[in-house]
């Protein structure tokens, strides 16, 4: 079973330079296209700190206030917020973590951090919404009156501080943690927007007592159904499942399709960051005609049609049976 060892090729489009290039310039650079939706801005570094201070900022205001008010919702909404806090400087020092340069030991460097911080996001956010849902339960069970106006208020500026937030995180989505982020700010801003229509419904009614905490169970539920999705996939990633944008049974036919492959066999794809993807494969190509040739054009077309950027291709000159590594079951 000849191998042929030209054929153990690493291909990578010098990708970690790549990547730092792009948070640096802002380039979309398509054709590498490590995710193929639009490109997030330059670098969410600003968005983070302009959104830590922000919020930190406010969650002190709002505690405040709701000692003030006598507002558990305000103060519920408070924990809320600063769960969220963490969770954005979780998220941030995942980003600068994809960017730390590969070390002797850790040939990846640190880009598996950004799996690791959304699996610890995705945690948080339930256990706010425990949080949130205890509070709302005491609530119902002991009705207590509120200074509904100084609520609206307090609970207003959070809505517009969230909001705020939430838009500075809008445009990287193809990035789990800062869709993480986005969000987390979202849930805030109906949060407080809740907090806000509930002060507002017990203003005009003095008896509705209940309507604040029955609105802020609903919140937690519409938390809960979008913090699922997040950890699912983030606990997918950590366990070096495809990234869910790429279906591995297609990614296998084209590679059969190539010219000359006769096998494909020992096919990984697993993510090294929330953003760039990866692969291993063994081809069995018997006439292995220009093998950089076409080692360079299946990387590239991996690259380009779908979005795998950091590709490693064993070609096998001989019959597939000898492979070790050829039966589906072996990993």
């Amino acid at each position: 079973m000849a191998h042929d060892h030209s054929g153990h090729h690493h291909h990578d489009h010098d990708h970690a330079h790549d990547h730092d290039h792009e948070h640096d310039h802002g380039h979309a650079h398509g054709h590498h296209g490590h995710h193929g939706h639009s490109h997030a801005p330059k670098d969410f570094g600003r968005a983070f700190a302009v959104g830590v201070a922000l919020n930190f900022g406010f969650v002190l205001v709002e505690a405040g206030a709701g000692i003030w008010t006598h507002s558990l919702a305000l103060l519920a909404d408070a924990g809320h917020n600063l769960s969220d806090v963490l969770s954005l400087l979780l998220a941030w020092g995942a980003t600068v973590l994809a960017r730390r340069a590969p070390s002797a030991r850790r040939t990846y460097g640190l880009r598996k951090g950004t799996i690791l911080a959304s699996l610890a996001n995705a945690v948080l956010l339930l256990v706010a919404v425990g949080v949130i849902v205890n509070e709302s339960v005491r609530r119902l069970l002991e009705p207590a009156a509120v200074a509904t106006l100084p609520v609206m208020i307090t609970a207003g500026i959070g809505v517009v501080i969230n909001t705020a937030t939430a838009l500075m995180f809008m445009r990287g989505h193809d990035d789990m943690n800062v869709r993480g982020a986005f969000l987390h700010m979202a849930a805030d801003a109906g949060v407080s927007l809740a907090v806000v229509i509930g002060a507002g419904v017990m203003m005009l009614t003095g008896g509705l007592t209940w309507l604040d905490p029955v609105l802020s169970l609903g919140i937690a539920l519409v938390i809960v159904l979008g913090t699922w999705s997040l950890l699912r996939e983030s606990a997918d990633l950590a366990l070096d499942a495809a990234p869910k944008g790429i279906d591995v049974g297609k990614v296998r036919n084209w590679l059969a399709s190539q010219p000359g492959v006769t096998d494909v066999h020992d096919l990984h794809i697993w993510a090294m960051s929330t953003t760039e993807t990866a692969l291993t494969v063994h081809l069995t190509r018997p006439d292995n005609a220009d093998p950089d040739g076409f080692l360079h054009a299946t990387c590239e077309g991996l690259a380009h049609k779908f979005n795998i950027g950091h590709c490693t291709l064993q070609v096998e000159v001989g019959d597939a049976a000898h492979c070790r590594l050829s039966p589906a079951e072996t990993v």
